[in-house]
């Protein structure tokens, strides 16, 4: 078997088990603070827990099928190690960006409910005052 194969399909195998790995830990811990920014509604944090992994795994995915031809041919095992250890690498930097992406997105999502649930009165208003100097 050719060793430009070899690689296409190692590449393929390592990149996929990756890019499920942080998708399945990003949505196992994501959980958490969307349900939090949610004010606890499970059904509503399921729902966007499940839309923002649906979209890592097809921005994921979609660059690992697009970053999987191989420059030049592979002669030797060296040159095998070689060129997965740069793909990989990249593979590994983009879910990295993606990964500190999502947990800067959560952040914030977190930090505007928590500044909405201090902002929100204890009761509600119970009438209307007239302006001043009217």
């Amino acid at each position: 078997m050719d060793l430009t194969v070899v690689a296409y399909i190692a590449y393929l195998l390592i990149s996929v088990g990756l890019t499920v790995w942080v998708a399945r830990t990003l949505s196992r811990n994501g959980r958490i603070f969307i349900a939090d920014v949610l004010h606890g509604n499970e059904k509503l944090a399921d729902a966007v827990n499940h839309l923002l992994v649906v979209g890592f795994y097809l921005v994921n995915l979609g660059f690992v099928s697009l970053y999987l031809k191989a420059a030049e041919d592979i002669p030797d095992a060296a040159s095998l190690f070689e060129a997965l250890s740069a793909k990989l690498g990249v593979v590994l930097l983009v879910l990295g960006v993606m990964h500190l992406g999502n947990v800067w997105v959560l952040n914030r999502m977190r930090r505007r409910g928590i500044m909405e649930r201090d902002n929100t009165p204890p009761v509600q208003p119970q009438g209307w005052t007239a302006p001043a100097g009217a």
